[in-house]
């Protein structure tokens, strides 16, 4: 008995399940029938491990400001906001592709995802090209890691950040060589969904930081 024989399209998640039909007659089909929870278990331990440790990151932050506020005020006002703004479009813009190429991917159209993919990593060459001009613009005007508390935050979390970034682009690659390669099976669609959550958390983190590093220090 296979998965679209056991399985109706309301017994799954529509994250998990598409509904699309693949050809005249054809079933809907199922990446595989697994719990309903996208990508692995491990996966989201390392999320919620991930991130809890941003949200730590984030707490002492928020009190080394409450006892500092000129200080961060001084400082943020050194930032960029602009290129802060631009970058937090740039990864919204390429969640919003990984959600594209995530149903491309379900519908089994290669061709579709592998192009959307790169788009994904066009935004991600912005953002860390964004990123490095800001670091070389901090670094010109003598502020570095050790200058404040404020700058210690700042290169720790966007540092951090840039590297789930990187990281980030290489699972799209992988993910883009998949489809180049055709490998779009109704039970192929584990890593994507993998890396498509990654992405989605990397793209979360940024929002936060961009908030609480450009925006909340004028509070």
């Amino acid at each position: 008995m296979t998965a679209s024989e056991s399985f109706s399209a309301t017994d799954l998640p529509a994250f998990v399940w598409d509904t699309t039909e693949t050809g005249p007659g054809s079933e809907p089909r199922a990446e595989s029938a697994h719990d309903g929870t996208p990508g692995e278990v491990g996966l989201w331990v390392f999320i919620l491990g991930d991130m809890t440790l941003f949200g730590l990151l984030f707490a002492v932050f928020l009190w080394e400001k409450r006892n500092d506020r000129p200080t961060f005020a001084e400082s943020a006002a050194h930032l960029h906001l602009g290129l802060g703004a631009i970058n937090t479009l740039v990864l919204l813009l390429s969640s919003y592709l990984v959600v594209l190429a995530l149903h491309t991917h379900r519908q089994g159209s290669a061709r579709s995802a592998s192009a959307l993919l790169v788009g994904v990593l066009g935004c991600a060459i912005t953002f860390v090209a964004l990123k490095a001009f800001e670091y070389s613009a901090a670094v010109t005007s003598g502020h570095v890691v050790t200058t404040n508390m404020f700058w210690t935050f700042y290169f720790v979390l966007t540092g951090v950040h840039l590297l789930h970034v990187l990281i980030g682009a290489v699972l799209v690659i992988l993910w883009r060589s998949k489809c180049r390669a055709g490998i779009l099976p109704a039970g192929g669609q584990r890593f994507p969904e993998i890396a498509a959550v990654y992405w989605h958390m990397v793209d979360l983190l940024w929002v936060v930081i961009f908030t609480l590093l450009y925006v909340g220090c004028f509070e």
